[in-house]
């Protein structure tokens, strides 16, 4: 029998194809929806912006939609760089929160427009030049934290830098004895740190809830058929309360205090799927507001102009039910499909383009436009609720949890609060409100939030539609 030997030249070529084959990578679905949304997005944004300028002005100023333009760069910078380092991540976080940091833009332009504020005296500038600045903080994080796990080894730091921030406001030198004692001031930039130490706090929670987790679920008191902890388990809780009584107390912020608190509490509930820890939050809670409304006037005032709104002498009060009113007098205003961008009123109400952000969309995009506006927060918190759930890494499901309730509850306090469901706080809304480091720090949960999803999606047996 005759040897039959193969062509030098097919082994290379099989070596070579099989090669090409193992990097072949799947179709980036994710990827592709993404940019989808993201076009959509863009168009909504540049829309609204225009619709502003002819609404207030019947002009076009294409100066600042160029401006626009440069943010629209930086997002296709992000979904590109997501594209090589993170091709599995949610596809809806980055669009919804690009469309929501648009509107706010938009909003803050049409209130610049009527008080004739230009350059850096405007808001909408400063906000354009924040989002930038957010913008790029999400990409060197979406880029450096490739395993999120490492953050883990961190825990304890995490916790004291997140102490650390919140006692910034109290050093002299960089106090800006605003209203309350949570801003600092840093040359031409004020910054509120408690929006960085809510993240900080989040991932040390985290860190703190995966080592302590059995000693949580494993013991306990049997009473009206729950699990109640022992009294050394309740240490934890009782410290993140007096922290948030303390920032309640010390800097006149009931907001920060009560989204800090919460936020603990639901990891709690998550770590541990005890009903019990929840119903001792909300007792602690409901303690904390009985003391405060008695014992602090800057609480008493809150839940006064939240109950007697309309009184005549609560309105006219200095610190009174002012502003809640006339927000609420805006949105009624605007009714069901809303004046228009850049034809209603909102800047009838004081400081509309921050605290009273959502009552002056709600004006001039009518009641619609408002819920599909906590549409979009519905998903957004989802979205990073169901990451958390999905994920097999006990670290990773309390941080992604943690961090999307956090945007979830910050909305309900000040959404709550400008609708008169709840006593108005000092919150932001997340993307919305003009505000440098709120918008940094919500961009910042973005990037983790991606990050924690990407590995999520790149596991198997874990399916996220």
């Amino acid at each position: 029998m005759s040897n039959i030997t193969k062509p030098a030249g097919d082994v290379s070529t099989d070596t070579a194809v099989i090669r090409a084959l193992r990097k072949m990578r799947a179709p980036q679905t994710q990827r592709n929806r993404e940019l989808g949304l993201l076009i959509f997005v863009f168009l909504i944004n540049g829309a609204a912006v225009a619709l502003v300028q002819l609404g207030a002005t019947d002009a076009l100023d294409w100066t600042f939609l160029i401006y626009c333009g440069t943010l629209t760069a930086i997002v296709l910078a992000l979904h590109i760089l997501l594209r090589l380092r993170a091709r599995d991540a949610d596809p809806f976080v980055v669009p919804i929160a690009t469309l929501l940091t648009g509107l706010g833009i938009a909003e803050i332009y049409r209130l610049d427009i009527y008080w004739d504020r230009h350059g850096w005296d405007s808001f909408s500038t400063r906000q354009l030049v924040w989002a930038g600045i957010a913008l790029g903080c999400a990409l060197i994080v979406a880029y450096a934290l490739r395993n999120y796990r490492v953050l883990f080894r961190y825990t304890y730091i995490f916790g004291f830098v997140g102490i650390a921030l919140l006692l910034l406001p109290f050093i002299p030198f960089l106090s800006t004895n605003a209203n309350a004692n949570v801003w600092i001031s840093v040359g031409i930039f004020s910054f509120q740190p408690g929006e960085l130490a809510k993240i900080a706090l989040a991932i040390f929670f985290a860190g703190y809830l995966v080592r302590t987790r059995e000693s949580l679920t494993s013991v306990g008191t049997k009473f009206l058929g729950l699990t109640w902890p022992r009294a050394r388990e309740l240490g934890p809780l009782m410290v993140v309360w007096l922290i948030s009584l303390a920032i309640i107390v010390l800097q006149r912020d009931l907001g920060t205090g009560v989204l800090i608190f919460g936020m603990f509490v639901v990891m709690l509930y998550v770590a541990t799927g005890k009903t019990s820890w929840v119903l001792m939050g909300l007792v602690l809670v409901v303690a904390a507001a009985l003391v405060a409304t008695q014992i602090l006037p800057y609480v008493r005032s809150r839940f006064e102009n939240w109950i007697y709104a309309f009184d005549p002498a609560v309105i006219e009060a200095p610190g009174g039910s002012y502003q809640l009113v006339q927000g609420i007098f805006g949105m009624a205003n605007g009714g069901l499909l809303g004046t228009g961008l850049g034809q209603g009123r909102p800047y009838l109400t004081p400081v509309a383009e921050s605290d009273y952000i959502f009552p002056s969309l709600g004006e001039e995009l009518g009641l619609i436009g408002a819920f599909a506006i906590l549409c979009l927060y519905i998903i957004f918190t989802s979205r990073g609720i169901r990451i958390g759930l999905a994920g097999q890494d006990d670290f990773g499901k309390l941080l992604a949890t943690g961090l999307s309730f956090t945007i979830g509850l910050q909305v309900f306090i000040m959404v709550g609060g400008v609708t008169r469901v709840i006593p108005l706080t000092g919150l932001t809304t997340p993307f919305l409100a003009a505000g440098g480091s709120s918008l940094v720090a919500n961009w910042i949960i973005v990037a983790i939030l991606l990050r924690i999803s990407d590995a999520v999606r790149s596991r198997p047996r874990v399916v996220i539609g």
